[in-house]
């Protein structure tokens, strides 16, 4: 069997999570400002947006983890 290892989006982009609120609205906020900061494109956090509000909480975790490093 062969498992696919996703790759991180912008792996150099990393957001401390550890001690945060779970609420999904701080983890999105985290992430938009840490998007922001890196200079990545409105349309980009438009994207990120998009996916990680798409399904149910663990849904926008794996998108988090998909486009940023989470420490």
């Amino acid at each position: 069997t062969v498992v696919e290892i996703p790759t991180t989006k912008y792996p150099q982009i990393k957001v401390l999570l550890v001690s945060e609120d779970g609420n999904a609205f701080a983890i999105l906020g985290k992430v938009k400002r840490a998007l922001q900061r890196a200079r990545v494109s409105q349309s980009e956090i438009d994207a990120f947006f998009s996916e990680a509000t798409s399904g149910d909480y663990d849904h926008l975790l794996q998108t988090v983890l998909a486009w940023v490093t989470m420490e």
